[in-house]
């Protein structure tokens, strides 16, 4: 899929809050990308001093990706070229206090809402799988992508700082 690295933190203290999960089911199926589309790079982060050295990572890019999504929200709104798709990044959360980074392919944004299918496998959270539903505020967007048909891909910020990053980071 996207380069973007799916995050999985289970420490505990974290923000837990549940998502309004109530997607309506008659949505299309996810899109089928290029078969040259970057890849996802799943880390895990185990404890507060790794989940705050993330956060602490990407924060900037977090911004930067929100300062442009306005934009991109406007070409999707106004109707992507065939074989262009349009996915975002936001949290999962489940009531143990896990949360997970998934891609959301974008079915429609009414009322500062997100509305798609959850594009990422599953790594840690529980209730939740790969194609469900799913709806959440603009204001929990962590990131976006619109991929092309030939495999590139425009947005992506915080996901292409990531793969630089998980090059540095020790291995475990």
């Amino acid at each position: 899929m996207m380069r973007f690295v799916v995050i999985l933190v289970l420490a505990a203290g974290l923000n837990v809050g549940c998502n309004n999960n109530s997607a309506s089911s008659n949505l299309p199926p996810n899109p089928k990308l290029a078969p040259n589309a970057p890849q996802d790079q799943p880390i895990e982060v185990k404890d507060q001093a790794e989940v705050k050295a993330y956060q602490a990572a990407i924060a900037s890019y977090v911004e930067k990706a929100r300062k442009t999504y306005p934009e991109a929200k406007r070409r999707y709104l106004a109707g992507l070229s065939a074989g262009y798709h349009f996915f975002v990044v936001t949290n999962l959360r489940d009531g143990l206090g896990t949360s997970e980074q998934v891609f959301v392919a974008v079915a429609r944004i009414t009322d500062d809402r997100i509305t798609g299918r959850i594009a990422s496998n599953i790594i840690g959270v529980k209730g939740f799988k790969n194609g469900d539903p799913y709806t959440f505020p603009e204001s929990e967007l962590v990131d976006w992508v619109i991929t092309r048909p030939d495999g590139t891909e425009e947005g992506n910020v915080v996901g292409k700082f990531l793969d630089e990053w998980q090059k540095t980071r020790p291995k475990k």
